[in-house]
């Protein structure tokens, strides 16, 4: 995501303050929030006027991935008592202050997910995220894999523009599962003596072997990514498989644009979990 406009951000804090409104947060509220989207920097309110005091951090802010799992965060069902009711009050909101950006927050596998508008302002794309390397960085065990993650993604890009969606698609999924391996041993290096047996078998999966679905499952039951956007990578798992032209034709899919976009659209919300988790 490109830098918000000021003017955007200082409406943005007026909304997640939200002062005599149903959703209001006080400013110990703010700080929590904050904590819980994984903003980089523990912070603590200081008792200034809450709107000028988000406004000013939001502004401060040259962490766009931190200002895009914020946006996220305020739309989550997870936030409101009254869950998804609630939480797609506050989206619609959201959606008017950042469609002059070309920018909207959809859900999906029922996680907000932030994409870009298409030019009609009708639909929601997703793809590679401009900021996809930095956002990447802190979660990799090294900056030599961090190097061969984003080779992969320039490769899934070229795949894209030049029409080749289906080795768009398995490239997509061989960046996922790379990247889940890897922030799962780093986070937990118990993890590269073996994976917990799927079929709880005593012996344990050598991580070389460790499945696509083993890897989101251990995710899963960590609380490193939550349910919803667990599941829905079932998709992406499956269309990874098209590397296997007879699996394609049984399905009888013939991938296009949209279908690529279908599949970020799930590890976009992988990858706000995995950031919001980060220890």
């Amino acid at each position: 995501m490109k830098p918000l406009d000021q003017l955007t951000r200082e409406r943005v804090a007026r909304l997640i303050v939200d002062i005599d409104g149903p959703f209001e947060r006080r400013g110990y509220q703010l700080a929590q929030l904050l904590e819980r989207a994984g903003w980089p920097e523990p912070v603590e309110y200081d008792g200034s006027p809450r709107i000028a005091w988000l406004t000013d951090l939001l502004v401060a802010s040259d962490d766009p991935a931190a200002v895009t799992r914020l946006l996220c965060r305020i739309c989550d069902p997870l936030e409101y008592d009254d869950g998804p009711a609630a939480a797609d009050l506050v989206r619609q909101e959201l959606n008017t202050h950042l469609a002059a950006e070309h920018l909207a927050v959809t859900y999906v596998a029922h996680r907000p997910v932030l994409g870009e508008l298409t030019a009609d302002g009708h639909r929601t794309v997703f793809s590679v995220p401009d900021d996809l390397e930095a956002r990447i960085r802190p979660l990799v065990s090294s900056s030599e894999f961090l190097e061969q993650l984003m080779a992969r993604i320039t490769e899934t890009r070229i795949c894209e523009e030049h029409g080749a969606f289906g080795m768009a698609i398995v490239g997509i999924g061989s960046f996922t599962e790379a990247l889940l391996l890897d922030v799962l041993t780093h986070r937990d290096p118990t993890l590269l003596g073996g994976f917990p047996h799927p079929n709880g078998n005593a012996k344990r999966v050598p991580p070389q072997r460790a499945s696509f679905s083993l890897l989101l499952d251990t995710a899963r039951s960590a609380g490193w990514i939550q349910m919803d956007a667990h599941d829905f990578m079932a998709i992406v798992r499956e269309y990874r498989n098209f590397v296997h032209l007879r699996q394609q034709r049984e399905r009888g899919i013939d991938p296009d644009r949209d279908t690529v976009g279908m599949c970020w659209g799930p590890v976009l919300a992988v990858l706000n979990d995995l950031e919001s988790s980060r220890p």
